[in-house]
């Protein structure tokens, strides 16, 4: 015990900053499940709720994203038996973020966003979520497979009522990175054997008429007057 007198004072100063902690992680938790709910109206999954559940809200933006959902318990389950292990606790961490991100340029992209944009997720991934829930872009899945779609550990293979299947119909298009890029073919002119219509005859310009003479007039000499 403080023979000052203290320890009430810090144990105060604790409480209010668990308080203040406690406060700001529950808004935070708030305001992401919010923005999570817009994108999941955007991608056309059905069920408002599915984005206030802890954990599960992961796995949807994960499927959503191409990543098998299953990981993010894999990652989770792996926290808490390895996260006290110096080292491995935070390569876990680090593994789970890294997951993230890939889903988070998945669903960038079929949000008409480029891949800069995963810097704005790396440092502020609560803003990154909001220009998503808020903003004109439209749900597509009309973009090249992921690098990892014939990976069965990372590929998500599952299928769950309400969550539209993020394959398109007929397939992914072809990605230009690895089928490389044809230009498009150059124009071609005329047929053979075409022949331009004939332009049409010009009329000359209309001259004096036939036998007529331009009348010629003399200027009066000096100190006459002129004639009528």
């Amino acid at each position: 015990m403080d023979p000052y007198g203290n320890d009430g004072g810090v144990l105060a100063l604790y409480a209010a900053f668990a308080v203040v902690w406690f406060i700001i992680a529950i808004a935070g938790y708030v305001i992401t499940s919010f923005f999570l709910m817009k994108i999941f109206d955007k991608a056309g999954v059905q069920g408002k709720w599915r984005a206030w559940v802890p954990v599960y809200n992961t796995m949807v933006f994960f499927k959503l994203g191409d990543l098998s959902p299953w990981l993010i318990l894999i990652a989770f389950g792996a926290s808490i038996l390895l996260g006290w292990i110096p080292v491995i606790g935070q390569l876990v961490l680090l593994a789970t973020f890294l997951l993230s991100l890939m889903a988070a340029w998945r669903v960038g992209l079929k949000l008409q966003k480029e891949a800069v944009w995963l810097i704005l997720y790396f440092f502020l991934s609560i803003v990154w979520l909001g220009i998503n829930a808020f903003d004109k872009s439209r749900w597509n899945t009309a973009i090249p497979a992921a690098p990892w779609a014939n990976n069965g550990f990372l590929s998500d293979k599952t299928t769950w009522a309400g969550i539209p299947a993020q394959a398109p119909a007929g397939g992914y298009p072809a990605n230009p990175a690895t089928t490389g890029y044809a230009p498009p073919p150059a124009p071609q002119g005329p047929p053979a054997g075409y022949t331009p219509p004939a332009a049409p005859p010009t009329a000359p310009p209309a001259g004096p008429p036939a036998g007529g003479q331009p009348p010629t007039t003399q200027p009066p000499a000096p100190g006459q007057p002129p004639q009528a």
